[in-house]
């Protein structure tokens, strides 16, 4: 952790302030005429997630925190917790079901995801912008459909259900946008 002036805070940073860590999302500085500076920092709760404007002024100091983020594999499923492995050390992390939420609808064993650690406590879990699943279930495939025709369910091997285009049969593999869960496009064959 370094001490820094307010004045000095960019978009990105992550700050402890009052105990709290957060995210620094925009910052504005206003200089009104002859009066003294304001700047405000849009701030994002990285425990709560919770978004708060703050006024303060630029000398003051705050502390900016360094977080480590990592590779880390999906290993197991241990309770109501997940499993992850080092991608270089293969030390474990165990993460609750409740930090990770429905983002393990996108990870089968040995996925990797990022996971971001201030001294050595786990913050979060982010997923990649896009993950390729095998379609397990959905209505036969119908022929000569386009993608920009009709779209039908599919349930993915993770659990994941999903609209695709009426052409993807079961057994293909896609792409799908982890952000929104939406269908990108069928995965390449691996030659």
């Amino acid at each position: 952790m370094a001490s820094t002036k307010m004045i000095d805070i960019r978009r990105g940073m992550v700050l402890n302030m009052n105990g709290q860590l957060w995210y620094c999302l925009s910052r504005d500085l206003n200089t009104p005429g002859n009066w003294r500076a304001i700047l405000y920092l849009k701030l994002k709760n990285l425990t709560t997630g919770s978004i708060t404007d703050e006024r303060v002024h630029p000398d003051d100091k705050v502390d900016v925190v360094f977080l480590e983020t990592k590779d880390y594999n999906y290993s197991y499923k241990d309770g109501d917790d997940f499993v992850f492995v080092d991608a270089e050390t293969y030390e474990p992390v165990t993460l609750s079901g409740e930090m990770v939420g429905d983002m393990m609808q996108f990870m089968r064993e040995n996925d990797t995801c990022k996971i971001t650690f201030y001294d050595g406590k786990a913050l979060s879990m982010e997923l990649p912008q896009t993950v390729t699943l095998k379609v397990i279930e959905t209505e036969p495939g119908i022929k000569g459909a386009t993608a920009a025709a009709q779209t039908k369910a599919a349930t993915l091997e993770t659990g994941l259900v999903v609209q695709v285009p009426s052409f993807i049969t079961q057994g293909e593999q896609i792409v799908i946008q982890t952000e929104d869960k939406k269908y990108l496009k069928r995965a390449k064959e691996a030659k």
